[in-house]
């Protein structure tokens, strides 16, 4: 059997899924999206707050990666990274970026496109200190996204940081930068197993959004 002949063979939303009646919609999607989140918590969906982040580099070349969530308010959608990883680097240069989260257990999907920019320091240092101490740990100790010659290296810098934690426990990273998308479209899109897909799709005008019905 190929791999084409495989893949077309699996079952696609061959379970229940939600409704979605767009004409219902609230006017601003954040307001959507929360009520979405929670209808995936409530469904027993595994890390419902795991999304893509896709960005640009100097050259134009996309990139993506998952990571989670961290807030939803009116300065955006937040995400955390250290400003000198690669897409700390590509959203510093080109700060435009999108979002997706793929809810499978309920055919789900949330599409944000739009722009990047860093937070104040605050809340950069709040969001580090609320992590587990593990975590700091690991982000002080790290060098994300550079060539790792020697594992031994990370071992000892996870060591060296572990020592520090421990002495400080209010140790910041100056480097942690909490950034908020500021999105531009948004699009929620519940799947059919019959590709009757239902889109809806915010746009903002101004300073209010505009609901589009998407062709499936």
């Amino acid at each position: 059997m190929s791999i084409r002949d495989l893949l077309r063979g699996l079952p696609v939303f061959a379970r229940p899924l939600p409704q979605f009646a767009p004409g219902d919609a609230p006017d601003h999607p954040d307001d959507l999206f929360v009520s979405w989140l929670g209808e995936a918590i409530a469904a027993g969906v595994v890390e419902p707050h795991a999304m893509t982040l896709s960005t640009l580099d100097v050259d134009g070349v996309p990139d993506t990666r998952v990571l989670l969530l961290k807030d939803v308010d009116d300065r955006g959608w937040q995400f955390a990274t250290d400003a000198g990883s690669a897409k700390g680097r590509q959203v510093a240069g080109r700060p435009d970026a999108a979002l997706g989260f793929y809810w499978r257990e309920q055919g789900r999907q949330v599409r944000v496109q739009g722009s990047v920019s860093p937070l104040d320091p605050q809340t950069s240092a709040s969001d580090f200190l609320a992590r587990p101490v593990g975590s700091r740990v690991a982000s002080l100790a790290s060098r994300q996204s550079e060539v790792l010659s020697d594992p031994t290296d990370l071992e000892h810098a996870l060591a060296a940081a572990e020592d520090a934690v421990r002495e400080n426990p209010d140790l910041l990273s100056a480097s942690h930068t909490v950034y908020a998308v500021t999105p531009r479209t948004v699009e929620f899109w519940q799947g059919h197993a019959e590709r009757r897909h239902v889109r809806l799709r915010y746009r903002r005008v101004g300073d209010a959004w505009i609901k589009e019905l998407l062709w499936p």
